[in-house]
């Protein structure tokens, strides 16, 4: 008798293990910068993250199965992170370029956001990305936003870890101009009305998409399924109208 309570304890022992094991496995690491609104932000009074790219990654989690546990951290380290595989999954308003292809996989497009200039409200001569020639301009670092700024003549190109840093050097007359995500860039220029403004339309073509580890192939067939179904519910059409559609 008590030989065979020894093997039944046993048994619900390893069953505890294994159904921990499983539980534990569910659950991914996603990298996220919180600096970039509509995106991603802290909310001023819960501290919570909240924007676009959170609650859609909540909904593929819940699609795919599995838990999420956000990593807040800077772009820069965020990109390095992601190439050493230190977290799963990364959603950052990040665009999908061949670079980046070269470091991590890439999911399925989910939304579309060129970088587009701002200035300062009474700035009459720069009215779009031809008219930088020779400017300072603040861009976050490890951007296409960076990169795009890199492309023009004679132009200084000042770096900052997080876009909001760039943007207040814009609005004290720090630097002439910020080339950001075009979503990013309205909400900014939203909350500062009285001192930004932008000029001219979207000057890139670029798509967002999730950046999983390069190990990890099987998580981002979930995840691009996850997406599929989201966009035929209509989940990312309502987080498009919720978030991005009143700053267009």
């Amino acid at each position: 008798m008590k030989r065979l309570l020894f093997v039944a304890l046993s048994v619900v022992v390893i069953l505890s293990m294994l159904l921990s094991g499983c539980s534990a496995s569910s659950k991914i690491r996603v990298a996220t910068d919180a600096t970039y609104p509509p995106f991603e932000s802290v909310d001023e009074k819960t501290k919570e993250l909240v924007g676009f790219d959170i609650e859609l990654m909540k909904a593929v989690a819940k699609k795919a199965g599995f838990e999420v546990e956000f990593v807040n951290l800077n772009f820069d380290p965020l990109l390095a992170g992601m190439a050493q595989c230190q977290y799963d999954v990364a959603i950052s308003a990040m665009t999908i370029t061949e670079e980046r292809k070269k470091s991590f996989l890439f999911s399925d497009p989910y939304i579309n956001a060129g970088q587009i200039v701002a200035v300062k409200k009474d700035n009459t001569t720069i009215t779009g990305p031809e008219s930088l020639t020779g400017k300072k301009i603040g861009v976050q670092i490890g951007t296409t936003g960076e990169i795009e700024a890199k492309k023009i003549a004679n132009a200084t190109v000042k770096t900052y870890d997080t876009v909001d840093l760039a943007f207040l050097d814009l609005g004290n007359g720090q630097v002439d101009a910020v080339v950001a995500d075009d979503p990013t860039t309205r909400a900014f220029v939203a909350k500062n009305s009285d001192k930004l403004k932008t000029v001219g339309k979207p000057f890139t073509d670029e798509n967002y998409g999730i950046a999983v580890c390069n190990k990890k192939p099987e998580l981002l067939a979930k995840i691009n399924t996850a997406l599929a179904a989201l966009k035929a519910d209509g989940t990312i059409t309502a987080l498009d109208e919720k978030w991005v559609k009143g700053l267009r």
